[in-house]
């Protein structure tokens, strides 16, 4: 026996099929011959820390009251077509007076995660404490807590600079990647002097 249905019905079956696999998830749709929404927004890009969280305190071993090592830090999310990665560390003093500890550039695309006292990863730029190329931990003046930034930038090509990395400021950093940066993200932490 031949079963014959009209072509209304079997399409109202399979909207009723689809539809209810929907209610059960993006799995059960495409099992169920659905597609999934490939315009979903994508995981943010995202900076942390194992050392300390969004908005928390320093540990003073990161600062000049400790040993002074770099901050671990890690990240992910990055956009598509990221070739490499720029991270600075700086503090605004005011409008006017911006004090950067940290910044290192041409990090591969491949690292998403530095380690304490990272080497060997990067180049490194110049600090405000002292104008020497290479990391300077923060050794701000006066009571309270101050405010300290770490960015990361995911760039979409080299950077390209006219200037050794001695002269290699934030400011000028910012400066030659500000065409090819595709994202940055940031973690905020503060720090009181003892």
């Amino acid at each position: 026996m031949q079963l014959r249905t009209q072509p209304t019905t079997c399409l109202a079956l399979l909207c009723t099929v689809l539809l209810s696999a929907c209610d059960r998830g993006p799995t059960a749709a495409v099992a169920a011959g659905g597609s999934v929404d490939s315009t979903a927004s994508p995981a943010p890009f995202v900076l942390t820390s194992p050392a300390v969280a969004e908005g928390g305190a320093l540990p003073a071993d990161y600062t000049c009251d400790g040993s002074s090592a770099t901050l671990p830090l890690a990240w992910s999310g990055a956009p598509a077509g990221t070739e490499g990665y720029a991270v600075v560390m700086h503090h605004v003093a005011s409008p006017t007076d911006i004090h950067w500890y940290w910044v290192l550039y041409d990090i591969p695309a491949t690292v998403t995660t530095l380690a304490r006292n990272v080497a060997g990863v990067g180049t490194l730029g110049t600090n405000s404490v002292n104008d020497r190329t290479g990391y300077s931990p923060p050794c701000s003046q006066g009571p309270g807590d101050k405010s300290y930034t770490y960015t990361v930038y995911a760039v979409s090509g080299p950077v390209h600079l006219t200037v050794p990395s001695s002269q290699v400021t934030r400011a000028v950093l910012l400066a030659a990647i500000s065409q090819t940066t595709l994202d940055s993200a940031a973690l905020h932490v503060t720090y009181a002097r003892p």
